[in-house]
């Protein structure tokens, strides 16, 4: 079936094409394509930028008749030729390493921000996934996404006169979004069936184009499921526990059955968080059923190909389920594996022995994953930290957990004014690859060109709030002359400063707002005057997230404050995509260490905005002085209150010392040669190292090709490295209790000091185990230090037992070395696959 065929009109023949146009939403990124949409119904494409959409509104007439206009034809040709060509070209992946090299990267996430013609996302992490997809198309990734059709996604806000948020659930119409259902070989709706206790579960596949990439969407709203099981797929982060709980399950189970339905090689499985761990268990229950291999088995062979992205920087945050909710499925589970529910249940548990411990989706993500990482470098040690508990005796140097930091999928958030800059500096495609002599390329670039594309930059966004404020204002039905006043909001000469984020206690956006009055004063210098722009919601559960935007609505209510500062309702990809493009300073506030990475100010990097932040997050790695402001670090020992308090006195200083003065300190020409400064190096210095683009590169060369290697050794022979891992991991749970140290003797010699320990290894195979001295590293960054021992000789008299020794060449003094003995398995991941671990002395383990 063609796709024009879910269109309500007929698509005339010289037209057809633009389905295909239409249903590909490489359009949401490439800036040569707008004219095309333009060009059908401007109107249209102002206010939804969905060109779906408008081919299923416009007048047939009108339809008729560009079909006979020479123009338009010329364009659609022209957007044909090239999307042809960019399709078909080979990416950096196919060019670097070769096609076929890497199979089927499935890459899960609850939630995909592509466009607001898709809305399936809540926030960041949505954002993130979308960012993934597109970034996978560019440099030709053999990427699949796997998601959810939310029937009403997450919630759209209002506020009411007093500035209590209103939260409203829309329908999101199938036949208005750019997706179509998916085929079998029969011509019939592919639909995916998932058991759940005492039912099964059916669901309808979609697609989405996305440049080369496909993204799938299960969807539980077909007729045949009863009207709570319709609903499993109806709200994003909405319902109760076992709903929420549902979801994982459809999304996990139901994403690897997909896959297999699809008849796709998937070699990675990538988890963008612990919501679709499920996926973990199904790709073990496959491996068993088509190898004859028990789950242990299965897991091993599998688990090394399945990479868990984590983004939370709290254990509470994680999705946990109580046992009495839990159970049923667990059970349900156990069986299918043919393993005792506890054994299920130990998966996601830091004590498997606390049958009252809830079940934690990121716990079994790390027990089923060969990579763990977080999304920043700070965010990696916190993850470390974290993720202890599952590692108890290990250092936590030595939790397996790394970091890729994120980034941000530059041609999706790149201005109309940016763009050109870009171009010039880098070449068309500048995204792709950008230069190393990136800093010289911009320093040909004059301070004239850079400041009047950030002035028309601003002039954008003004305008863009004002026609938002009179829609807003229209919609709490205020008089004609309150909405006349819209019309001269802000001010296109003065310094702009943005925050848009969720409103919750640890975003803290209300830091800005700690002494209103000293803001005030800010806001309305007649000399230096600045100008505010807020944007963000509170979960409808949140109080005191909702308690927060009251007071902004308070303080902008204030009579001197009126036309200075606004509240941008409904914050969504439309607001986001015009406050970076536009704002002169984006200002962050977490409380550190809690902003694992944060996106949004790597969206102004690429449109010249500067970052006032937290040194937390992405902006630890990012900043210098020469790019921006960041709020430094304060003593953890001090309460939050203590803390919020120095932070929000230094916030205000910068901006009244440095920052203000820096944008308002103008040459004979009127530019602000400071200002531009920073613009200048922040774009060549930052944009590139915050790129998806680095950040996909990074994933394929650190984690993705060799995690495929080692699945293609694990599940050769259908699983005998499996197999023979299993009996090695058995061996060590029968005999570990059995090993013992005996008498250390260290020696000082010319060359370091000469360590021997008297080892006894019961009936353990000397081959199983490893013995070393472990010392921590120096510095916090650095390597812990791992000197291998040898076996020297028996000791006599004792069967398996051996001194071993060790020359450790260093000037550190011998008692920062402990010896230990650490499992030992050819091919094996340490500790993941086994996280045995024995010290000389429990009193001397570094923890």
């Amino acid at each position: 079936m063609h796709p024009s065929q879910y269109l309500p009109r007929v698509m005339p023949e010289p037209l057809k094409a633009l389905v295909d146009l239409a249903l590909d939403m490489r359009w949401n990124w490439c800036h040569l394509s707008e004219p095309l949409w333009q060009y059908i119904d401007p109107d249209l494409w102002a206010w939804t930028r969905n060109p779906w959409f408008i081919l299923g509104r416009v007048e047939q007439e009108r339809l008729n008749k560009l079909a006979e206009d020479p123009g338009f034809l010329r364009l659609l040709d022209e957007q044909l030729k090239m999307r042809a060509e960019v399709v078909t070209k080979p990416g950096w992946f196919e060019e670097t390493y070769g096609k076929g090299s890497l199979g089927i990267i499935a890459y899960l996430s609850m939630e995909f921000g592509l466009g607001e013609s898709l809305p399936i996302y809540s926030g960041g992490l949505g954002i993130l996934a979308g960012d993934y997809l597109k970034t996978a198309s560019d440099l030709g990734l053999p990427v699949v996404g796997i998601g959810l059709l939310f029937h009403q996604g997450y919630f759209r806000q209002a506020l009411d006169a007093n500035g209590n948020q209103l939260e409203f659930f829309l329908y999101n119409n199938p036949t208005m979004m750019p997706i179509t259902p998916v085929r079998d070989e029969r011509g019939d709706w592919l639909k995916i069936k998932v058991m759940l206790p005492q039912r099964e579960l059916i669901l309808r596949v979609w697609e989405v184009k996305v440049g080369r990439v496909r993204l799938y969407l299960l969807d539980s709203n077909d007729p045949l499921n009863t009207p709570g099981d319709r609903g499993i797929t109806g709200k994003l982060y909405e319902g109760g526990e076992e709903t929420r709980l549902q979801q994982e399950i459809v999304l996990g189970i139901g994403g690897w059955r997909l896959l297999e339905a699809l008849g796709l090689n998937c070699e990675i499985l990538h988890l963008n968080e612990g919501h679709v761990s499920f996926a973990v268990i199904e790709r073990a229950r496959s491996f068993m059923k088509a190898n004859g291999q028990p789950f242990q088995v299965a897991l091993a062979c599998t688990r090394v190909a399945n990479i868990f992205t984590t983004h939370t920087p709290v254990l509470a945050a994680f999705d946990r389920y109580r046992p009495n909710i839990f159970l049923p499925y667990a059970r349900f589970y156990a069986q299918m594996l043919e393993i005792p529910v506890e054994e299920f249940m130990a998966l996601g548990r830091s004590n498997p022995e606390d049958h009252e411990e809830p079940f934690n989706m990121a716990y079994l993500a790390v027990r089923g994953c060969g990579v763990i990482n977080g999304v920043s470098h700070l965010h990696g040690r916190v993850s470390r930290r974290i993720f202890q508990p599952l590692f108890s005796d290990w250092p936590q140097k030595e939790v397996p957990v790394g970091y890729v930091t994120n980034g941000i999928h530059v041609p999706s958030w790149d201005s109309n004014y940016s763009h050109p800059i870009w171009a010039k500096a880098c070449g068309e495609d500048f995204w792709l690859g950008i230069s190393e002599d990136l800093e010289e390329k911009f320093a040909q670039i004059g301070d004239e060109e850079l400041w009047e594309f950030r002035c028309a930059s601003r002039l954008r966004l003004i305008s863009f709030v004002r026609r938002r404020m009179i829609k807003q204002r229209l919609a709490l039905g205020l008089e004609e002359k309150t909405l006349e006043r819209c019309q001269h909001l802000l001010d296109p000469n003065t310094l702009t400063i943005g925050f848009a984020r969720r409103f919750t206690a640890y975003k803290r956006p209300n830091l800005l707002l700690h002494d209103p009055d000293r803001l005030e004063r800010l806001l309305t210098n007649q000399e230096r005057p600045v100008q505010l722009i807020i944007a963000g919601k509170a979960h409808p559960e949140d109080e005191e997230g909702k308690r927060m935007i009251r007071a902004w609505i308070e303080f902008l209510n204030r009579p001197q404050i009126q036309g200075r500062a606004v509240f941008i309702v409904d914050y969504d990809m439309t607001v986001a995509f015009e406050l970076v493009q536009g704002v002169d300073l984006w200002i962050n506030t977490p409380r550190r260490p809690w902003e694992a990475c944060g996106t949004s100010g790597m969206k102004v990097l690429v449109n010249g905005g500067l970052n006032l932040s937290v040194l937390d997050g992405w902006w630890e790695e990012a900043y210098s002085p020469e790019v921006g402001w960041a709020l430094p670090h304060v003593d953890e020992g001090l309460t939050p209150g203590e803390v919020d308090a120095i932070q929000a006195r230094e916030l205000y200083r910068l901006l009244e010392e440095e920052i203000v003065p820096a944008f308002y300190d103008r040459d004979d020409r009127g530019i602000p040669t400071a200002w531009v400064a920073k613009i200048r190096t922040s774009m060549a210095k930052l944009t590139p190292r915050f790129s998806s683009n680095r950040m996909l590169r990074e994933y394929t060369e650190k984690f993705y090709l060799s995690a495929a290697r080692r699945y293609r050794e694990r599940v050769a022979g259908g699983g005998d490295f499996g197999v023979r891992l299993q009996h090695w991991r058995q061996h060590l749970k029968c005999n570990w209790s059995k090993l013992h140290f005996g008498k250390l003797e260290v020696q000082r010699t010319d060359e370091g000091h000469l360590f021997r320990v008297q080892v006894y290894l019961g009936e353990m195979d000397q081959e199983a185990v490893r013995v070393e001295l472990y010392a921590e590293p120096l510095q916090e960054d650095g390597e812990p230090e791992r000197w291998p021992m040898k076996a020297e000789r028996p000791l006599l008299g004792f069967v398996n037992s051996y001194v071993y020794s060790a020359l450790v060449k260093t000037d550190r003094p011998a008692d920062h070395y402990t010896p230990r003995i650490v499992p030992h398995f050819p091919g094996a991941l340490i500790p993941l696959d086994d996280n045995h671990i024995l010290w000389l002395e429990r009193k001397q383990c570094p923890l």
